[in-house]
């Protein structure tokens, strides 16, 4: 069965394989003896390699030792946990907050925890795959709405009976790169009293001097707004997070399995998420630089014939008519240097390629790979 499945991806060109790199991340990485520039990472602002993010670290090896060791209700966790708790709740306008050991483990914790067998989850058809998985163990009926179609999301609202109603939703899409109506959402959520969960991966630390969707709709936190979020992204480290009221919050800390059964993240790590968001609190001017990048690399785009959505955001497809196309582009940038590697489904019902810019990256960096990717699709 397995072998027969394998040869199926092969045949269709789907098979997926790992690439490991043998540098740092950053502006460029290595593979092996080729020096490629790197439009493939979430690094959004370049923090991954930042000589303070990796201080911070080292220092907490130092004081912490390396492993947590057990889980954070077994004392797991070091008083950076908290530390850094806290941080991220002023950061995002919280009252309190709570560190998940990856955006993958918040989602599949916090929202099965949340939902409960009696209620309902309302999700957007193009919602990640850890929000698929998290409304999928929750005992709670399920709805899909199309993609942003808020008069679709209103309808099924109003058809359910259900209680407690949570919204689910990406603020960035992490595939496609728009952003969804958050106040629109917000505003049915209200009407229909119900719980909005936003996952603002790749919001924070890009939108709105960094602070993410709220900030960007200018819209005040509150008790019926969950924003999770991650610090694997733009903060350069890893690990994943809620910010929300304090009831929910000591709620997860009862009910989330991912949070109650999981070792805790080690301290050097979370002493790196601690570094990176002071970093951004206090270089602004790095999150200004990016959205540069942003506007600089879709305008040479545009400039070339290239349909770029109109959005600020760092993640910029690039769609293709077939798998093969993907590829073929793909191969014609590595070929010159440039590592932008193909998307295709299962991912992606449409095959792509995924441009994500960093900080780091040059007017230069830009420049070549518009040209290049021009070249590539005036090749199919």
């Amino acid at each position: 069965m397995y072998t027969a499945y394998l040869k199926h991806l092969g045949q269709a060109r789907l098979l997926r394989v790992i690439a490991d790199r043998n540098s740092p991340q950053g502006r460029t990485i290595r593979r092996g003896e080729a020096q490629l520039l790197n439009f493939a990472s979430n690094d959004y602002l370049g923090l991954a390699a930042n000589a303070g993010v990796i201080e911070g670290a080292r220092r907490a090896m130092a004081e912490f030792g390396l492993g947590a060791g057990a889980s954070r209700l077994l004392g797991g966790g070091c008083t950076l946990h908290g530390e850094l708790e806290q941080r991220v709740a002023a950061f995002k306008g919280t009252a309190a907050a709570l560190v998940f050991n990856s955006g993958y483990t918040a989602n599949l914790s916090a929202i099965p925890a949340l939902a409960t067998n009696e209620g309902a989850i309302f999700s957007d058809e193009l919602n990640h795959a850890s929000i698929v998985d998290g409304c999928r163990l929750s005992g709670a009926e399920r709805f899909v709405y199309r993609h942003g179609d808020l008069s679709h999301l209103a309808g099924l609202l109003q058809a359910s009976a259900r209680e407690p109603k949570i919204v689910v939703t990406e603020s960035v899409f992490s595939m496609d790169g728009d952003i969804a109506d958050i106040r629109g959402i917000r505003e049915l959520c209200e009407a229909h009293n119900a719980l909005l969960y936003i996952d603002d991966a790749h919001a924070t630390g890009v939108l709105a001097r960094g602070k993410g969707s709220l900030t960007h709709f200018n819209i005040q936190p509150d008790d019926n707004i969950v924003q999770m979020g991650t610090f694997s992204k733009a903060f350069g480290s890893m690990g994943g997070f809620v910010a929300a009221s304090e009831t929910i919050i000591d709620y997860l800390v009862n009910c989330a399995r991912g949070l109650i059964y999981s070792t805790a993240l080690p301290g050097p790590i979370v002493a790196a998420s601690l570094a990176a968001i002071n970093y951004v609190d206090a270089h602004p001017e790095v999150v200004e630089t990016l959205h540069e990048n942003i506007s600089n690399c879709k305008r040479l785009l545009l400039s070339r014939g290239i349909n770029v959505p109109a959005t600020p955001t760092a993640i910029i497809p690039i769609y293709v008519e077939t798998v093969a196309d993907a590829l073929r582009v793909s191969e014609y940038l590595l070929a010159r240097g440039i590592y932008a590697p193909a998307i295709r489904p299962p991912t992606v019902r449409q095959s792509r390629i995924r441009i994500s810019l960093s900080a780091l990256h040059s007017d230069e960096d830009i420049e070549r790979l518009s040209a290049s990717l021009a070249e590539a699709i005036g090749c199919l």
